[in-house]
């Protein structure tokens, strides 16, 4: 399948990317909060790869593991599929959507319960060359 029918398919590249060049990678279900999972996603927006992918090898969050690892997805998924660079790609679009929460219940005193909302989160990067975030922030479009 060539990559001009491959985007065609995809109705998830199209809202992400349109017909910019760039790679995306989620991981779903991630059994941290979306909350906490932020914090480490808003450190690497706007990075480039290599830095982003250093700051998030030795960042203390727990988050950050599994940011590295769908990091580590999409600049593959640019080198194989896109056939890009990877050493010129930034991180454009980076972003934490809540995902289903588990519920349990906790014994307190007195007979009575308490909730605990076991929270799940779903992380997508989306990585682009420098040169395209570039003119798209200059053409006021966002990255």
């Amino acid at each position: 399948m060539s990559t001009t029918e491959r985007r065609r398919t995809s109705a998830r590249r199209e809202t992400l990317l349109g017909d910019a060049p760039g790679a995306f990678a989620s991981a779903k279900f991630v059994r941290i909060t979306p909350m906490k999972a932020r914090r480490v996603v808003d450190m690497v927006r706007g990075l480039r790869t290599d830095d982003a992918l250093a700051l998030l090898q030795f960042a203390p969050q727990a988050a950050s593991e599994t940011v590295y690892k769908v990091l580590e997805s999409a600049i593959a998924n640019a080198e194989t599929t896109e056939g890009l660079d990877t050493s010129d790609l930034v991180v454009s679009v980076a972003m934490v959507d809540e995902g289903p929460t588990m519920k349990r219940w906790r014994p307190r005193a007195q007979g009575r319960a308490t909730r605990i909302n076991k929270r799940t989160s779903h992380i997508t990067l989306v990585v682009q060359p420098a040169d395209v975030v570039a003119s798209a922030k200059k053409n006021g479009k966002g990255a």
